[in-house]
């Protein structure tokens, strides 16, 4: 039930941005810098896309089998993944409003949670996957440690990955100097006040 919650909603939010806007950044700069192998480069990208997915359905599965759950801890973990499902739909939020008002063409979001991270839903994606872990803790499971793999694979994938490397490249190129100025007043991924 949680994972699904979690789906539905990036999955409505990430349709309704596909059917309104352009394509993601990060399949343009993909196919500008693979050229002509793009297709078959793209699939092969795809398919470590679906080995990763493995590797995070067992965090989920882990916590699904634990035969001695702990009521305080289902209560903790269904409480993050609820706060990072608020975050990341506010971040996309304040994003898209922003971006909607054509006075900003060219700029860059410091408002709302964009001015303690320069990716906030990414963040809060990162944050949901230790719901997880959380819910596979019990005494008499050392599988439940397993669980634990979700969020360490997701950290890699966004922060090191496919997230933030390729999106702050483009927004470098794109934004210039007023991007470096952000970098040095904005945290990268986990939120903290803005530097001055």
């Amino acid at each position: 039930m949680l994972i699904g919650f979690w789906a539905l909603r990036l999955g409505i939010y990430i349709a309704c941005r596909v059917a309104r806007g352009p394509e993601d950044t990060r399949y343009v700069l993909l196919r500008e810098s693979w050229g002509a192998a793009f297709a078959a480069r793209l699939f092969w990208f795809l398919q470590l896309q679906a080995v990763c997915a493995i590797f995070l359905g067992v965090s989920i599965l882990v916590a699904a089998r634990n035969p001695a759950p702990n009521p305080l801890l289902d209560l903790w973990g269904v409480a993050v993944l609820i706060v990072a499902i608020l975050g990341e739909a506010v971040a996309d939020r304040q994003l898209a409003g922003f971006k909607a008002d054509p006075k900003n063409k060219g700029r860059i979001c410091e408002r709302g949670l964009w001015s303690w991270s320069r990716h906030p839903n990414y963040f809060f994606e990162w944050l949901g996957w230790w719901a997880y872990p959380i819910l596979a803790v019990a005494p008499d499971y050392p599988m439940g440690w397993l669980a634990a793999i979700g969020p360490l694979l997701m950290y890699l994938i966004l922060a090191h990955g496919t997230g933030v490397p390729p999106l702050e490249e483009h927004l470098l190129r794109s934004r210039g100097l007023s991007y470096k100025a952000y970098q040095r007043r904005t945290n990268a991924f986990i939120p903290g006040p803005p530097r001055r």
